[in-house]
Parts: structure tokens; sequence; C-alpha cells
């Protein structure tokens, strides 16, 4: 199965979903993740993602042009604004629109901002362990379900 998964800046959301199904599938689905307006891998995702035991850190954020005319089964949105400006994917079997706060947009101290970015990466966790226990069958990687994560 490969997911394609698209947010605007591809620096939070997408990155953590890719990053969350590869883990989960321990490598059995292809994730990847692009924005319509890339903007560089947000730091503090890395952080919360190597917090629950995922790395994302050779991720990259990519524009939509990386994977024009590539195959997918399902195209994922994860921000309001990328279902809006998405275009349609002729090569997608499926696709599909998850609304998830930005944890870029918290503002306040490093702990509040951390908290944000925590919440959205379990909400996002969740969702990518529903959708792959549907959609991909029995993938359960030993220790990849890791329930509430991080601090």
């Amino acid at each position: 199965m490969r997911l394609l998964f698209l947010c605007t800046g591809n620096s939070c959301r997408s990155q953590m979903a890719e990053g969350w199904a590869r883990f989960r599938s321990g490598g059995k689905v292809e994730a990847f993740s692009a924005g319509t307006r890339p903007q560089g891998l947000h730091p503090l995702a890395t952080r919360v993602m190597r917090e629950a035991g995922v790395d994302i850190s050779r991720q990259s954020s990519k524009g939509l042009e990386a994977f024009v005319g590539q195959p997918f089964d399902w195209v994922i949105t994860v921000c309001d604004r990328a279902s809006e400006s998405c275009p349609v994917w002729p090569e997608a079997k499926a696709r599909l629109h998850w609304s998830f706060d930005d944890p870029a947009a918290a503002v306040g101290r490093e702990e509040e901002r951390l908290a944000a970015f925590r919440r959205v990466r379990d909400e996002i966790q969740r969702q990518v362990e529903l959708f792959l226990d549907a959609h991909a069958g029995p993938l359960r990687v030993p220790g990849a379900s890791l329930g509430r994560s991080g601090p």
C-alpha cells in the first residue's frame, strides 16, 4: 500500500503521519508526505516524535510536484487548507481528509508549544492506527502501538 499525506507546509502534521504510518506498519506500507507550500521540517515535530520512539529526522519537506505522476492507494490531506487547495490526484485510488490543528501555530512558552505538538502527534497516531487496521489488515509490529505517547 502506498500513502501520500498532504498538508500546507509539510512541516508537522503530514510529516508525523508519514512517520507513524512507516513505524506502525514496520515498513510494510510505503508512506510519503508533501506540502502545497513546503516550509521545512519543524524541529518540535521531530522532537515529539522522537519522544514517542519514532525518528522522522531524516524526512524532508517536499512539494506536491515531487510526487506528480506517481500512483498512490490513498491521498490523505491532514489540514483544511491543503484539502481545499489539493489538486485532483488522478493516480490515487481514493482520497481522504483528516482535520488536525496546526501545532506550529501554537503560541506561548516552549512547554505550551510542546504540549500542542504532543496532542496533535497523539491524535495523528490514533487516526493512522485506525486507518491501517481498517485498510491494510493486521500489520501490528511488536511495540509499535504505543497508546499514549511521550511525557
